[in-house]
């Protein structure tokens, strides 16, 4: 809070406080007061009004100067009513009760947001189960029958079933996941193995190379993070895929490559970002922007850091990238 601030807003006061002051002024003189009890009088009268507007002043700039503060530091600025402290004079009172209950206001909306939200995850969770069974069924039937072009296109609707559920829970997934040492061979190879059909239909060769390598990581959201890679590779027409890593003293970084049509240069900066389908998904109707965006979502949920890099009509290759800190033990 400036000084020239508080007194451009206090200028009409100080203009009536002139003007009262000239016609008590007037009046002393019209009841024949000497020159010299005027002064005193209006020096009195001057030295009190400047007193009372310096406390006022002062008192109100410790609030307004800590409220701003506090904004300025916070990066969350709905958190500014916990850190202000009720104030001594009335103006700030009100500011401060004004505060409080929209704070608490927003509290009950966010409470009541975050029961909603989580009675429709747990409406989702309950759906994708349901219906896994029977997609389950006629992928059953459909293999039995030996008719492999319709348990290809079930395959396709349990692997958006899949998404679905991921994107559901990545909201909160710190309360679905266990961080544990995981070999990057093993998860791997269980998903090469349950995409082996289409692999083979594609014939795409597959390539690894120092996947020995163990991170720490939740399994099951690092086999769902390369289905969604293999995936893609599957889907934007490569027919080679090479997997390796990268074990350094502070990290280890897996590169997922491949030879497909790869990502214009244009496009490669928003790859990431939700719905996002850019040039390839004008040429591939089956893009939808949510594979990369939960890829991307789940790593930072992990704290796994993930980049890309492409070249259009030669190879696209998306590194995740696992830390190590002095606790990192096997």
């Amino acid at each position: 809070m400036k000084l020239s601030g508080f007194i451009k807003d206090r200028m009409p006061a100080y203009l009536i406080f002139a003007g009262t002051l000239l016609i008590m002024i007037v009046f002393l003189f019209a009841f024949h007061i000497s020159l010299e009890a005027v002064i005193i009088i209006s020096v009195i009268f001057l030295l009190g009004g400047a007193s009372a507007e310096a406390w006022e002043f002062f008192r109100k700039k410790s609030f307004y100067d800590k409220l701003t503060s506090d904004l300025e530091q916070l990066d969350k600025k709905y958190l500014l009513a916990e850190m202000t402290e009720s104030p001594e004079f009335l103006e700030g009172r009100i500011i401060y009760d004004a505060l409080q209950e929209s704070d608490k206001s927003m509290c009950e909306n966010i409470a009541e947001y975050r029961r909603d939200s989580a009675d429709f995850r747990e409406y989702i969770e309950l759906w994708v189960h349901e219906i896994k069974l029977p997609v389950a069924g006629l992928q059953l039937m459909c293999h039995n029958d030996g008719n492999s072009k319709y348990n290809e296109q079930l395959k396709h609707i349990d692997e958006y079933i899949e998404n679905v559920l991921y994107y559901a829970r990545s909201g909160n997934a710190e309360k679905d996941y266990v961080i544990k040492a995981v070999s990057l061979k093993r998860v791997f190879g269980e998903t090469a193995v349950r995409n082996r059909e289409e692999l083979q239909e594609r014939n795409i060769e597959i390539h690894t190379e120092n996947l020995d390598a163990e991170v720490m990581t939740d399994s099951k959201w690092l086999s769902f993070i390369m289905g969604q890679l293999m995936g893609n590779s599957m889907k934007y027409d490569a027919d080679s895929i090479k997997v390796y890593a990268e074990d350094m003293p502070d990290k280890t970084v897996l590169h997922f490559r491949d030879n497909g049509i790869g990502i214009s240069e244009n496009d490669l900066p928003y790859i990431f970002e939700k719905s996002f389908t850019g040039e390839n998904g004008r040429t591939h109707k089956k893009s939808t922007g949510m594979g990369l965006y939960i890829v991307k979502k789940l790593c930072g949920k992990l704290g796994h850091g993930v980049s890309a890099d492409s070249v259009q009509g030669e190879f696209t290759e998306i590194s995740i990238t696992f830390g190590k800190n002095e606790l990192y033990k096997f």
